[in-house]
């Protein structure tokens, strides 16, 4: 098995603007919950975007839920394979 290289992950990934913008969006919603009272720190919870859109923000789109729960759904979207948001 090939080791996993995370410098050319970061380096073709993380590092985009596009990546560093959603990473900081969701940065901020976790930030939002522990404010609200409804996250805490070191809780084993996440806080998931209703539609898989890490820039839409508002309290209607957003929930605490267990990280198991966030982060065991298909990845397909309802509608159709493979779209993705902007």
């Amino acid at each position: 098995m090939v080791a996993r290289n995370y410098r050319r992950e970061y380096d073709t990934y993380h590092s985009k603007t596009v990546q560093k913008k959603r990473r900081a969006a969701r940065n901020k919603s976790r930030a939002d919950a522990i404010k609200k009272g409804t996250a805490k720190k070191g809780d084993g919870k996440d806080v998931d975007h209703k539609d898989r859109n890490p820039k839409n923000n508002s309290s209607k789109n957003k929930r605490v839920v267990k990280k198991s729960n966030n982060r065991s759904f298909s990845r397909k979207n309802e509608k159709g394979h493979g779209k993705r948001y902007a």
